[in-house]
Formats: structure tokens, C-alpha cells, sequence
């Protein structure tokens, strides 16, 4: 059974640092790629950051240079380092497990959320300008 559990969430002014955390037990890197999503109040859920399966990092377009995911590989705790936030950066996050063989680096397929099978309970960020 997955189980994720995020952390470190909470309110900042824009340009200031936040890191979040998601310990997950019951998925391992070579079977399960651990993204991150979040989701703008009102909004729908958006792809963040994910480390694929048995790969690599990728991110959304709008955190490419602001944000790092990293894994590790000791604890099993996936990061999310977020530089330079932003008000447009405020929402809950989330992070969520997937098996899906079909993962890669593209955005369309590992920020689709129908392909994630466990999620986490969520963490706010707020961003105030």
C-alpha cells in the first residue's frame, strides 16, 4: 500500500524560498514515478515537478529554473525546493504516485492526473506579493 505524506507548506512574500517535503512509503523508484501537483484555489490540479520511474526530473514550464524535485534515496523522501515564489505560485500542493509504464518527460503524460493512483493529503502555500 503507498502512503505519501507532504510537509512544509506555508506563507511567504514573493521572492522568498519554501521547500516541501513528501515521504513516501510502498513505492519504489524503479517502479513509481512521485510528482508534484498543485492546485490554485477554484483551479484545477496542475503538474509541478516529477521524478520518472527509473529516470530523470521534469518540470512545468512555469517553475523551470525556480524549482528543484529531488529524491532520497536513504529516507524515501521526495523535496521540492521552490526559489523566487510568486503569488501565482499560491495553492495546495500535492504529491502523488503513479505506475503508469507510460511516464516520461513530456508534460501531456506525467502531468495528467487520471495517471496517478495515490496522492497525499496536501499542503498549502501562499504567496503574497
Amino acid at each position: 500500500q503507498v502512503q505519501l505524506v507532504e510537509s512544509g507548506g506555508g506563507s511567504v512574500q514573493a521572492g522568498r524560498s519554501l521547500n516541501l517535503s513528501c515521504a513516501v512509503s510502498g513505492a519504489a523508484y524503479v517502479t513509481h514515478s512521485i510528482a508534484w501537483f498543485r492546485q490554485p484555489a477554484g483551479q484545477a490540479r496542475e503538474g509541478v515537478a516529477v521524478i520518472v520511474y527509473n529516470a530523470g526530473p521534469a518540470y512545468a514550464d512555469s517553475v523551470k529554473g525556480r524549482f528543484t524535485i529531488s529524491r532520497d534515496r536513504v529516507t524515501n523522501i521526495y523535496s521540492l525546493k521552490m526559489n523566487d515564489l510568486q503569488p501565482e505560485d499560491t495553492g495546495i500542493y500535492y504529491c502523488a504516485a503513479s505506475r503508469d509504464v507510460w511516464i516520461t518527460g513530456a508534460y501531456e503524460t506525467w502531468a495528467d492526473v487520471q495517471r496517478y493512483t495515490d496522492w497525499g493529503q496536501g499542503t498549502q502555500v501562499t504567496v503574497s506579493s
